[in-house]
């Protein structure tokens, strides 16, 4: 699937001792190709040739081992000069598909194919790992729902990029506890402090923190509009003409069917509740994972070098080396009294004594009656509040029993499950696949009049029949 539109050889440059040459090369060249002044994606020859120059005298590049597909003569006569080394990096990239090559009567353009591009383009994205902004992703998503919401018709598009932004920052929360978890483990593995510091600095601070994290602690929290978001949803989850006009924009944009295009409408508003409803757990799961390394480091600077500059280190190394010999070989001591680093002398501070657990009496816990009596009553007025589309059923059946099609006005709501039942009766297919199997039995037409229904809810009239 995927080297059906790479050429089977792109990755060849990658595999060699030359890796390095043409990581640097393919950086530089995306600034020529991705420049927001290019106007013609066709860069002359020349051009590309001057880069690759330029990177081969900046990197200093004076050696060069023969790679795998190289021709007999290239593998014998190596590089001599800036210009050949230019030479040998361009027809590499040419030969893997890197790079294409047009003819423009007497000019040579030099140009990438879009899944090249794309792929180039990705790559840059890994290697510059930039910082991402919380607020501005949450306000991305903001702004997107705002402008489909208030024109649904016309702007119905921008729901989408709503979904696409929440998705790009869950996946990102995610990469951000996964380097987290690496560098924890990284960190682990690594007995000099100094390391340890030095790679706290460079990979958490520089690459993975997120360059508004301090503002997750203030009043200006970028999550302070999730709650709008969230509310702006759930108000449009049961809005039946603004659904059914985003319905129709996507039909028009996608050039689907009508229930198709519904289920994608209904898809991208569940994909955004469910990212932003599980953002304060997975952000306290980032902040636990933080916390633990930022411990770890910082009992690390506690720690190091407490006594003697670089001790703890040396002895480690030593300990190390002596493992490595013949246990023969090794002098047996009697005493450690006398070892300087370990002498009563170099002791910082005595070690505490323990302090012994006092035993305590357990009693068991008795739940006040009253307490299990409310449990037991909140437990029944939830269960009665269940929206379960087999309820549903029951309910318009109940009123279709001898009649072949009814309207808003004549269903009756007495009690709490039968206003339940009245008020997701019309929106069926928001309530899953059962839902939708329970919508497919009926045909729902709406009216453009509003009525009062048994004196309790005010809705768009509406009726509603068994499909044959």
């Amino acid at each position: 699937m995927l080297f059906k539109k790479l050429p089977e050889t792109i990755f060849v440059p990658f595999s060699g001792q030359n890796k390095h040459i043409y990581e640097a090369v393919l950086l530089d060249l995306a600034d020529q190709f991705f420049d927001e002044d290019l106007v013609d994606p066709f860069v002359p020859k020349d051009l590309i040739r001057s880069c690759i120059e330029d990177t081969v005298v900046r990197l200093g590049v004076r050696r060069w081992e023969p790679e795998e597909g190289e021709s007999e003569a290239d593998r014998q006569e190596l590089p001599r000069s800036t210009a050949e080394y230019t030479s040998r990096i361009y027809r590499r990239l040419v030969e893997t598909g890197w790079l294409e090559e047009e003819q423009r009567i007497y000019r040579t353009f030099v140009l990438l194919s879009p899944a090249i591009s794309y792929l180039l383009r990705t790559l840059v994205g890994i290697n510059e790992l930039e910082k991402r902004s919380y607020g501005g992703a949450v306000l991305n998503v903001l702004s997107s729902l705002e402008s489909a919401i208030s024109d649904p018709a016309g702007r119905g598009i921008t729901l989408q990029e709503a979904a696409q932004t929440a998705a790009d920052f869950s996946a990102h929360l995610t990469d951000m506890m996964l380097g987290l978890r690496e560098l924890k483990i990284s960190l682990a593995a690594t007995s000099n402090p100094q390391e340890i510091v030095r790679s706290f600095f460079d990979r958490f601070v520089a690459h993975i923190l997120v360059s508004d994290y301090k503002t997750l602690k203030t009043k200006n929290n970028p999550f302070r509009f999730r709650r709008q978001i969230l509310t702006m949803l759930r108000d449009l989850q049961f809005d039946p003409l603004k659904v059914e006009k985003l319905s129709k924009h996507y039909q028009e944009q996608f050039e689907l069917s009508f229930a198709d295009a519904e289920a994608m409408v209904h898809s991208h508003i569940n994909r955004i509740i469910r990212i932003f409803e599980s953002v304060d757990q997975r952000l306290a799961t980032i902040d636990d994972f933080r916390y633990r390394l930022e411990k770890r480091v910082a009992d690390t600077v506690r720690y190091m070098d407490k006594t003697t500059p670089g001790m703890s280190s040396r002895l480690s190394r030593l300990i190390s080396d002596v493992s490595k010999l013949d246990s023969r070989s090794i002098p047996h001591i009697n005493t450690l009294e006398g070892v300087a680093f370990i002498a009563p002398g170099s002791v910082r501070s005595p070690i505490r004594r323990r302090v012994e657990t006092r035993p305590r009496v357990i009693r068991p816990v008795e739940i006040d009656p009253r307490v299990l009596e409310l449990r037991q009553l909140f437990k029944e007025y939830k269960a009665r509040r269940e929206v379960k589309p087999e309820n549903i059923e029951l309910y318009v059946e109940r009123h279709l029993i001898d009649k072949k099609k009814i309207t808003a006005t004549d269903f009756t709501i007495e009690c709490i499950e039968d206003y339940i039942c009245f008020s997701y009766l019309r929106h069926m297919r928001s309530l899953g696949k059962k839902g939708r199997g329970t919508a497919n039995k009926y045909e729902i037409k709406f009216e453009d009049k509003y009525v009062n229904v048994a004196d309790m809810v005010e809705c768009r009239d509406f009726s509603i029949q068994r499909k044959v």
